[in-house]
């Protein structure tokens, strides 16, 4: 694919985000969010889990200058997508206050740090499996249906975009570090079982009336900080070997991809390349106007995540906007934006 410009995606984005506030509403009725710590904004925070993000300094840099619950010092890639699809509101997070009466109607966030598409993951972790997630999902729209009727609520549904983002959780925390899983599991095989579970997912949303599904491929985790950290030997390179599973993997998930679109009459479903733009950033970290690549800007920058990442860090950086790592897994607010630019690019099909 032809790399565009960052100038390019930012025009793009404004005429977006132009044609939508000239007609006063968004490009679609809703959006919808479904996965793990990249998209959850604080479902986690009402779990009795270890895998949380409402402590500073998470949140610092966000609008509110408060933690969410986004693993992240500011926006995720997924608020920049609903700036630009035209909504004045972020997706609430399903199990937060906020997700009652009509705040539901332009949709809702059920994405829970921790969580993956093999539901033994979440399960670890006390989170939300994505078997979960879809139940909640299925009382959302009951919800929705109750408040304007069956008629309006399916409009909303398949006219909706639906995002997933699931595997990494899978993979760093529960496959490599499992001995059981990866005894009885290759990487490759392991991969099957997430597609059986990723197959089943959007086979489920489409029975729900969902006609516009993205869904993101694995980033190249083996250049994540905390992995080179966990993983990488004491190399301070990428770990070539999860970047290879990571590849295999998102090989699958195109494949699996244009195996349900070719089944699904009517269905939109896109899948996101993140693992370029991300490994772009990584390595050439100047190039997209970054300093740090390797480390991360919380604490030490090279395992901190969730409670290891706190208000005590020592080292955190000042300024996150030069580091492509908020914290050891997660992309700061600035790398977001620039991963927001290629979700756009890529997903112009869902909202034509």
């Amino acid at each position: 694919m032809v790399k565009v410009s960052n100038e390019l995606l930012g025009y793009l984005a404004l005429l977006v985000f132009v044609f939508s506030m000239a007609n006063g509403q968004p490009l679609v009725p809703a959006l919808c969010i479904f996965g793990d710590s990249v998209v959850d904004v604080g479902n986690n925070n009402n779990l009795t889990t270890l895998i949380k993000a409402n402590f500073p300094p998470y949140g610092r840099d966000f609008v509110t200058h408060r933690p969410t619950g986004r693993f992240c010092n500011g926006k995720l890639a997924t608020d920049f997508t609903a700036e630009y699809l035209g909504f004045n509101s972020y997706p609430p997070a399903y199990l937060s206050p906020e997700a009652k009466g009509r705040n539901l109607l332009t949709g809702a966030n059920f994405a829970s740090a921790g969580s993956g598409l093999y539901d033994s993951t979440a399960q670890l972790y006390s989170s939300i499996t994505l078997t979960q997630q879809l139940n909640n999902y299925k009382e959302y729209q009951k919800k929705v249906e109750n408040m304007v009727g069956r008629d309006r609520a399916n409009n909303i549904f398949s006219g909706g975009i639906h995002l997933l983002s699931a595997g990494s959780s899978d993979f760093i925390q529960n496959y490599y570090i499992n001995p059981i899983l990866n005894r009885i599991y290759s990487p490759d095989r392991f991969s099957d079982l997430l597609m059986s579970s990723y197959s089943n997912f959007i086979q489920n949303l489409y029975n729900l009336g969902v006609r516009r599904i993205g869904v993101t491929t694995l980033p190249p985790t083996g250049c994540l900080p905390a992995a080179i950290t966990l993983f990488g030997g004491g190399s301070n390179n990428c770990v070539e070997r999860l970047n290879r599973d990571a590849i295999s993997f998102n090989n699958k998930l195109n494949s699996t991809s244009q195996s349900l679109l070719s089944r699904l009459p009517g269905l939109k479903l896109v899948v996101f390349d993140i693992y370029q733009p991300l490994l772009d950033m990584i390595t050439r970290p100047t190039d997209n106007g970054f300093f740090e690549s390797r480390r991360a800007c919380c604490g030490t920058g090279t395992i901190e995540t969730a409670v290891l990442c706190n208000a005590r860090s020592p080292g955190t950086c000042s300024n996150a906007t030069a580091y492509v790592f908020w914290d050891g897994f997660h992309p700061s607010e600035a790398a977001n934006e620039v991963l927001a630019g290629d979700l756009l690019e890529q997903g112009i099909t869902l909202i034509s």
